[in-house]
């Protein structure tokens, strides 16, 4: 059986990230994708120039069209733009999380540093989406800002951080180190039962744009077939490498190009 899949996040016209990116991850994943729209974005390889926010309660009538009539088997959620629409999805998706796989990808600081949410809309992510989850998977300043502490700088301080998120209430946490300033990529799957590292390659590309959303959307597709969360993040950093590593082939705009989605088939 295919396996359906929603993402709930913003849209990105250059088709690298966002629910651009989900949709074709989930495709080349095996799985079926969905998406439900929190936010239209201005956007190119080279930078956001602008935001317009979904309606909250237009939010909340997508997800629901979803679950009034097709099976969901896992869910990711991206950007929530704004504290409102974050506390609709939750209100949406709390009834869900004992029995559906939930990804949260907390897209919060934009590439050059700049915050994408408010400190209101951040709270409101961490109080009530993160306890939701069945895994989180922050960047390094994203982790920083859920736990209101300075960015991690090493492999200890990484683990450090992974486990006080995990108190937060997910089942699991994984912290992406690709901010280390180091000749690889390393990841942490901080679990119940205990701490795993997930060890990358550090390509030499620019062509990373929505590498974050491209990683989660895998991962939320192998947690849809029943993966575990550390056979899902291994899945899905083999499938990222190789998509990055076919990146150049593509040539997509005159910034941060996106990476081949769809490199195992063209």
């Amino acid at each position: 059986m295919i396996r359906n899949v929603l993402s709930i996040a913003g849209s990105d016209p250059s088709g690298g990230a966002g629910i651009q990116a989900d949709l074709k991850t989930f495709a080349a994943c095996g799985t079926y994708g969905m998406a439900v729209v929190t936010a239209l974005t201005a956007q190119n390889t080279r930078g956001v120039t602008g935001i317009h926010a979904v309606p909250p309660a237009f939010v909340a009538a997508q997800i629901q069209a979803i679950f009034d009539d097709i099976r969901v088997d896992a869910v990711k959620i991206g950007m929530v733009a704004t504290a409102e629409i974050a506390e609709v999805i939750a209100d949406m998706l709390e009834e869900k999380k004992k029995s559906l796989p939930i990804l949260l990808d907390p897209v919060m600081v934009a590439k050059g540093g700049s915050p994408l949410l408010s400190d209101e809309a951040v709270a409101v992510v961490r109080d009530r989406l993160v306890p939701l989850a069945t895994i989180v998977t922050p960047n390094l300043p994203e982790a920083a800002v859920l736990l209101g502490e300075a960015v991690a700088t090493t492999r200890e301080e990484m683990e450090a951080q992974g486990e006080r998120l995990r108190q937060l209430g997910p089942r699991a946490v994984l912290v992406k180190g690709g901010h280390l300033e180091a000749n690889d990529s390393p990841d942490l799957l901080a679990a119940a039962d205990g701490l795993r590292w997930f060890e990358g390659e550090r390509r030499p590309t620019r062509n990373t744009h929505g590498t974050g959303c491209t990683l989660s959307s895998a991962i939320a597709a192998s947690l849809a077939r029943g993966a575990s969360a550390a056979e899902a993040v291994e899945a899905a950093k083999t499938y990222l490498g190789g998509a990055i590593a076919a990146a150049d082939s593509l040539s997509v705009g005159l910034g941060h190009g996106p990476v081949h989605h769809f490199h195992q088939f063209w």
